[in-house]
């Protein structure tokens, strides 16, 4: 955040005298805070409640997808706070504006931001709260607030003996006013950060305790399952009503925007009626394109636009003219699914003026502008409680789920829970979009002079704005919603964001070369398309990585000594090559039948480099090793950053051996784990995570693992084969 602690802590009073810290946070004003005599609660700022009985709230504005904020985020205030982090009992946020991404401005959970965005306002959250309880025993002791200490939820005397609990002094601390900058708890004196590794969320989890939106349960709920059209954009013509509302446990059958609703008493009622339906659907706008197709007209989108200049440095076609090896490639990623263990979901109850939704979404705020598009509320009368997430990676930011549930429930006017099968799951996904890259570069003498890339294919805002552009504007009529969409897009780049889905990875190229040509050429087939894990950085970092260790090979120079020398200026990734070099035993002989690839990629400010090391055994590609390095700057957790970094390598292994959603006419053709399989138990390599030791600002870990992993597995194939694949998914090719 681009604030120092001076002006994030502007205090002011409020009528009564008391404390008001929250209006100093930045868009705090509309959280209550203060004491409560009635409950013996303390609540100074958006984040903290800390209660007369000791009992310590931290409200999470992030969500909990298995990502580890529920931890991280809380040993973060926990820290500046002196306690330990399992004295704090973590609250998912409601939508509201306090507790929006600062980054994005809406509230949601994506792009690795979660700790790098929380890592000084939580820590200053937490600094207050104890300085405010250290100013309150002092003046009941009449001593120096600065003499004071705290330890484990209590104020230490300077005498060293006498203490008093935190919560004995809530009422007194919510009367202190902080003048001036809160110092942070310097490294040396850390006592959670870097330290703490157990996740808080564990025992619920392990015990069944943890809610999922997929396990809410509200009086009086009812199910419903959703037909939708098999082709995007087919629309309801006729279906059998009279046949499904009569069988057992069916209470409605009610057509909604995206096909229709059958309701019942309990879920498989629902889905056994399912089976009896019959929509006759209308395609006259329907999506009608094979895979095939996608790609011709993305070659035709490449050969006819040169696409928008990304990045331009020196002069690329000088560079070519004075080359003496010129080397092109073209490279092609089909969509993905997300895949998510917890399927769809969400519960509605629309009534009385209100609305009342629970779901594992990670845009609460744009989950409320889902509910009022298909009711006649505004996004002000509905109440989000968001859950845990049984995975997310970029498909629960988008909201149609919960709009489903919604539409249901307003029709009826009952509380509706809509469970999607996995089959619903993955013929109906937003995708991750197929790309198209083309690469060129020049070398002399074995020295590369020049580099381009186009990047072909669509940009995920085009789709996400519908609902994004309202979220910033609540108070907009809904007639407006479209308007501000269009403006949205408009804008781009000028008064809203610039999308960086399509390029991200590809403009950041990191390597010493004095000519670069960077550009996008902007091509939608129509079909739907969301963040995935890692977004653009995902593609490119398969055509970035695959093509330079294409270019060493050319130039006759080991793939690791020819990174490592372009990259004399850039010692973070420098860093982490030749440490996961060094893991690997680079350079060491291999077993016979295999190969070992190396690739390197920087993503949400984190720097990632792998050595795959792999075979072919029994007609399948088999990984056996990877070694991974990773600088994310400053650790909060140590365990979960080696989690969630893994976790990513094994959802890159995943996408780059099995994941590829193909279209016939407009049909997804996978339905299942079948045939849009996950990498297995015993296919999962030895991976070893070496992290580097960093003093600079956190950043993301969820996502970085995932890009270096698929070009890093392609390399090692082409060293065991000597055949270059430029497509996913990678096959076995002896």
């Amino acid at each position: 955040m681009t604030m120092n602690r001076r002006s994030f802590l502007k205090v002011g009073a409020g009528a009564s005298g008391s404390l008001m810290l929250s209006l100093s946070l930045p868009g705090c004003a509309g959280v209550p805070t203060g004491y409560e005599s009635d409950t013996g609660t303390w609540t100074p700022d958006a984040w903290l409640e800390i209660t007369t009985s000791d009992e310590i709230y931290f409200t999470l504005a992030r969500v909990e997808m298995g990502q580890g904020t529920y931890t991280g985020l809380t040993t973060l205030i926990a820290e500046d706070l002196d306690v330990p982090p399992e004295a704090i009992t973590p609250r998912f946020a409601p939508a509201a504006s306090e507790y929006r991404n600062p980054l994005y401005k809406l509230q949601l959970t994506g792009g690795s931001t979660s700790l790098a965005t929380s890592w000084e306002p939580l820590r200053t959250a937490g600094a207050s709260a104890r300085l405010m309880l250290m100013m309150a025993a002092a003046r009941v002791w009449k001593v120096d607030a600065q003499a004071c200490t705290t330890r484990q939820g209590h104020v230490i005397h300077p005498n060293g003996i006498d203490s008093m609990r935190y919560g004995k002094l809530v009422e007194l601390a919510s009367k202190e006013i902080i003048r001036g900058e809160v110092e942070l708890k310097p490294r040396s004196e850390w006592k959670y950060i870097g330290k703490q590794n157990q996740r808080l969320d564990a025992e619920a989890k392990a015990t069944g305790t943890a809610e999922y939106g997929i396990d809410v349960e509200v009086p009086g709920m009812v199910y419903a399952v959703v037909t939708r059209s098999p082709r995007y954009g087919g629309r309801v013509r006729s279906f059998n009503a009279d046949v499904v509302s009569t069988m057992a446990g069916v209470i409605e059958v009610v057509e909604i925007d995206r096909g229709v609703a059958v309701v019942a008493d309990k879920y498989w009622r629902a889905r056994k009626a399912q089976a009896a339906l019959v929509v006759d659907w209308d395609y006259s706008e329907a999506l009608s394109l094979s895979t095939d197709e996608v790609f011709a007209s993305y070659r035709e989108a490449a050969d006819t636009d040169p696409g928008e200049s990304e990045r331009s440095e020196g002069d690329f076609n000088d560079a070519v003219e004075a080359a003496t090896d010129v080397v092109e490639a073209e490279y092609a990623q089909p969509y993905l699914a997300h895949a998510t263990l917890e399927p769809m979901n969400a519960t509605a109850w629309v009534r009385d003026g209100r609305a009342e939704v629970w779901a594992p979404t990670q845009a609460p705020d744009l989950g409320q502008i889902a509910v009022a598009r298909v009711t006649d509320l505004s996004p002000g009368d509905v109440t989000i409680h968001t859950t845990f997430l049984g995975g997310g990676f970029g498909r629960r930011l988008t909201q149609d789920y919960i709009e489903e549930a919604a539409a249901v429930s307003f029709k009826i006017g009952k509380p509706v829970k809509v469970i999607w099968s996995r089959e619903e799951d993955t013929k109906h996904d937003l995708y991750r979009p197929a790309m198209l890259h083309r690469m060129k570069a020049s070398l002399s003498g074995g020295e590369l002079t020049g580099w381009h890339h186009q990047v072909v294919g669509p940009q995920i805002l085009d789709w996400y704005v519908r609902n994004a552009a309202p979220a910033q504007y609540p108070w907009a009529p809904k007639f407006m919603y479209s308007t501000l969409g269009s403006m949205g897009l408009l804008l781009e780049g000028v008064a809203t964001p610039k999308d960086m889905s399509a390029i991200e990875g590809a403009v950041e190229y990191p390597y010493g070369v004095g000519n670069i040509d960077i550009r996008h050429t902007h091509t939608d087939p129509g079909v739907p398309v969301t963040w995935w894990r890692s977004v653009g950085f995902s593609h490119n970092g398969f055509a970035v990585e695959t093509f330079m260790d294409e270019l060493a090979h050319q130039a006759g120079e080991d793939p690791y000594q020819f990174r490592r020398r372009l990259l004399a200026n850039e010692p973070r990734h420098r860093a982490v090559l030749d440490r996961a070099a060094e893991l690997a035993g680079w350079g060491e002989p291999l077993p016979q039948g295999r190969g070992r690839g190396i690739a390197l990629f920087r993503s949400f400010g984190t720097f990632v480099a792998q050595v795959v090391e792999a075979g072919i055994e029994h007609g399948e590609v088999r990984v056996y090793r990877v070694s991974c390095a990773v600088d994310c700057g400053q650790v909060v957790n140590p365990r979960i950053v080696e989690d969630q970094i893994e976790g990513g390598i094994l959802f890159g292994l995943t996408a780059a051996l099995f994941g590829e959603i193909t279209l016939e006419q407009g049909e997804v053709q996978q339905s299942n784990f079948h045939d849009y399989r996950l990498l297995r138990q015993y296919e999962r390599p030895e991976v070893t995570v070496a992290i580097i030791d960093s003093n600079a600002a956190p950043t993301g870990v969820g996502e970085p693992g995932v890009p270096p992993v698929i070009p890093a597995l392609g390399n090692a194939l082409f060293a065991l084969t000597g055949e270059r694949q430029r497509s996913l998914p990678l096959k076995a090719r002896a």
